[in-house]
């Protein structure tokens, strides 16, 4: 993802520097990005490096990497900022030997469910595509391969919904597009090729208008699900030619000049995470 989002500052333009100075002004005091709450959040600190990054530009490493050292090895931590520790330790230093990676990889390996999959909740029966998306990037973040990864894909084989998409849950009657773009990526990071119904699916979820709903009936599209799905249809190989004008109007509507995104029409704040979003679809609409 962030390969591909280092594409955006070709379509940013002179925006460029109006976004890295929204993104430098989240920084708080102890070297976190800030979460809408203006508190200092993990969460929110891997999407102010990887956005900085994507810009081409240095994110502020010592003062992040002195706030991952006050986290330990995460052991206060949920699963999903236990993953969010090991992909800012990633975003900051090579020298891997300055994190707690086995640590970190043990403690999210306690989120492995009895089905071979992933799930945010401690002791779940059954795993999610999000979890497992977050777990095996977690792992690729410190160089190594997801384990067992034939009952990862068992487990999120039992996630796909009636309607032909991928939901958080087994037995869904309809998909989610974040679900069902995760299963995508997993599956391709695992060597399995996707159904290529998959791309069909993703492609019912964009508007003419531009961007992409979150599940089908959805009343407006949203940065995040139209960034994941650009992502997973060029995973498929799906041309986005068609996609790139409307698409560009949709991300230019939730645009401001104070360099952040807004993360769908009826939001009332930038934050770190869109704007993340913003550039890695922006990345993806880049001819």
């Amino acid at each position: 993802m962030l390969q591909v989002a280092r594409l955006a500052p070709k379509l940013l333009g002179e925006a460029r520097e109006l976004v890295e100075r929204f993104l430098r002004s989240q920084v708080n005091a102890d070297g976190a990005f800030r979460n809408r709450a203006g508190e200092s959040d993990l969460y929110y600190t891997v999407f102010g490096v990887e956005s900085l990054i994507a810009l081409q530009v240095e994110p502020p490493v010592d003062e992040v990497a002195r706030y991952l050292r006050t986290l330990g090895d995460g052991e206060s931590l949920d699963f999903v900022h236990l993953t969010c520790l090991a992909r800012c330790w990633a975003g900051v230093t090579r020298d891997l030997r300055d994190a707690p990676t086995n640590r970190i990889l043990a403690r999210i390996e306690q989120f492995r469910t009895q089905d071979g999959g992933y799930n945010q909740s401690f002791e779940a029966s059954h795993g999610t595509a999000y979890a497992a998306f977050l777990a095996m990037g977690a792992h690729q973040d410190f160089g190594l391969s997801v384990p067992e990864s034939d009952r990862l894909l068992s487990s999120l084989d039992s996630l796909r919904a009636r309607d032909g998409g991928f939901a958080n849950i087994p037995g869904a009657a309809a998909g989610v597009t974040t679900a069902t773009a995760a299963a995508v990526t997993l599956m391709r990071q695992a060597h399995r090729d996707p159904d290529p119904a998959l791309a069909d699916w993703l492609l019912a979820r964009s508007l003419p208008a531009g961007g992409f709903l979150a599940v089908p009936g959805a009343p407006i599209p949203d940065l995040l699900s139209t960034a994941t799905a650009l992502h997973a249809l060029a995973g498929l190989h799906v041309p986005l030619n068609g996609l790139r004008e409307p698409c560009l109007d949709f991300i230019d509507s939730l645009w401001t000049n104070r360099g952040g995104f807004y993360g769908h029409w009826s939001d009332d704040a930038i934050d770190t995470e869109y704007t993340y979003y913003a550039l890695l679809s922006l990345g993806h609409l880049t001819e």
